[in-house]
């Protein structure tokens, strides 16, 4: 008989419960990828969430500034630059199938989210070095990671419209997509735990970004990803928006 997963929500005893602050850069590079590879990288519950028959993976290139406990009025406290790479994906619970996305790995270059992550608050972060130019709509940005395991370059600039061969039929479409995949799963090292926490928005406002460069040492990995499984297909940029990260627990799965 085959087995079942249970799935069990925990809320850590001291973790915060939201941090609020400023999106000042948010860039979604995106990847189309093959439905059953994606699904081969996933952990149970989840299962590519599709569009147009096709998985989407890609990075979040994101600056946060402001960040502070929502409950202290301590405006400005610090600002970070922070990457992650996720899939996007659906699963069911207690009947109901919910959606979101899965992050296998993230890194960020402020020692504070490196400490608190994972026990203040949701998501274990990797320390690493980012370098970033930008003009008013043109961005460049590298990332290395202090262990060696992860590296990204992005150049982009803002356009008004969408590549002609994306998976994604409009920005409306586009922008639906991404803003259901809020709720975010982190890999933990030592368990198969999830750390989860939402993104919530003050506004929703998206704008396509003509790629000029996109590189992950993750999606040009060929043991993940082998050739013809997966290309780039799109990017977006988010600025100057107020919101919250809201911790959501921990996602215990269990087999019965």
């Amino acid at each position: 008989m085959k087995s079942a997963n249970t799935i069990n929500h925990q809320m850590p005893r001291f973790q915060l419960s939201a941090m609020s602050g400023v999106i000042e850069r948010r860039m979604l590079i995106n990847f189309r990828c093959d439905r059953t590879v994606l699904a081969q990288l996933l952990p149970p519950p989840f299962r590519p969430k599709l569009i147009h028959g096709w998985g989407v993976a890609g990075i979040c290139l994101i600056r946060l500034g402001g960040m502070h406990p929502a409950f202290l009025p301590l405006p400005n406290l610090f600002t970070s630059e922070n990457a992650a790479h996720r899939i996007a994906v659906e699963w069911d619970e207690n009947g109901v199938t919910q959606e979101g996305v899965f992050v296998p790995r993230r890194d960020t270059n402020a020692w504070l989210n490196r400490i608190a992550g994972g026990k203040l608050f949701p998501g274990i972060q990797h320390a690493a070095k980012f370098e970033v130019s930008e003009a008013e709509n043109h961005f460049k940005l590298r990332m290395r990671s202090q262990d060696g395991v992860a590296a990204i370059e992005v150049a982009a600039h803002v356009t008004p419209d969408l590549p002609e061969d994306s998976v994604f039929k409009s920005l409306t479409e586009a922008s639906e997509f991404f803003r259901g995949g809020a709720v975010g799963w982190s890999a933990r090292a030592e368990s198969n735990d999830l750390d989860g926490m939402e993104l919530v928005c003050r506004e929703w406002r998206m704008e396509p970004l003509a790629v000029e460069r996109a590189e992950s040492s993750f999606f040009e990995n060929p043991n993940i990803f082998p050739s013809g499984s997966l290309k780039f297909d799109s990017a977006f940029l988010m600025r100057d928006i107020g919101h919250e990260w809201q911790a959501r627990g921990r996602l215990v799965i269990a087999q019965t």
